[in-house]
């Protein structure tokens, strides 16, 4: 029997939009209705920044740090640091190491007793604000070497555009999830898909808990024992 053979397929925002309609037993009939799928596009994409880990936007940066600044600028993109790390003899394959920073919170960097101390940093807080991110290190860098900030970070899922010709910023595993995402809210807002809004609601939960998983890094845990506690236990039994 033959196949295809390509694994090509998509759809582009304008074909999900006709798709979410179909779904919800409707079609678009004027502009507004194409402007307000647009515009839901655009908050489902925002909604979906909320919900975690989007393994499909990280990228990585690089910051020489300055000597007594403690304070950069995340790259404009950047919604969230995921990992970061300090690398000294960048460059050099026989003695470029990277040690990783631990994250703190806000309140733990303020409740720092020495900020101004100067040294190797071995932790960060990220300060979000509303139009960028910044990344805070502690210890402050001192000028005993030449450190390089590395992190990975989380970026934008990008606008949807000109839906008549671009494509959504994401897998084409996310789709399908796409697209009863752009229905249920469409749903809400149609009053003859009233009676579907409770079955597209939950396959739409179906798709996302589906992709969100796959979306996820496969890694194995180790557990490790704490003999410390099994030797306190043992001492207490045998007292008792």
């Amino acid at each position: 029997m033959a196949t295809s053979g390509t694994t090509a397929f998509t759809l582009d925002l304008g074909d999900i939009m006709e798709e979410a309609y179909d779904i919800c037993g409707s079609e678009m009939r004027s502009g507004y209705d194409y402007k307000g799928a647009k515009r839901a596009l655009n908050l489902i994409f925002l909604e979906w920044q909320n919900k975690g880990l989007n393994l499909w936007k990280i990228e990585q940066a690089t910051q020489t740090l300055t000597a007594g600044t403690n304070t950069y600028t995340l790259e404009s993109s950047a919604l969230e640091v995921v990992d970061a790390f300090i690398r000294t003899d960048a460059g050099d394959t026989d003695n470029q190491f990277d040690q990783r920073l631990n994250r703190i919170s806000r309140t733990e960097y303020n409740h720092q007793a020495s900020k101004l101390l100067q040294s190797k940093p071995t932790q960060f807080f990220v300060d979000k604000g509303t139009s960028s991110n910044s990344i805070v290190l502690w210890a402050t860098p001192d000028s005993a070497e030449t450190y390089t900030l590395v992190y990975d970070y989380i970026q934008r899922i990008e606008d949807a555009g000109n839906v008549a010709s671009n494509n959504a910023d994401v897998p084409s595993r996310y789709l399908p999830c796409l697209t009863y995402a752009l229905a249920f809210n469409l749903a809400n807002k149609i009053p003859e898909a009233q009676n579907r809004i409770g079955i597209i609601k939950q396959r739409y939960d179906e798709l996302w808990n589906d992709v969100s998983d796959a979306d996820r890094e496969k890694a194995p845990v180790k557990f490790v024992p704490d003999m410390n506690v099994y030797r306190w236990v043992t001492l207490l039994e045998k007292k008792l």
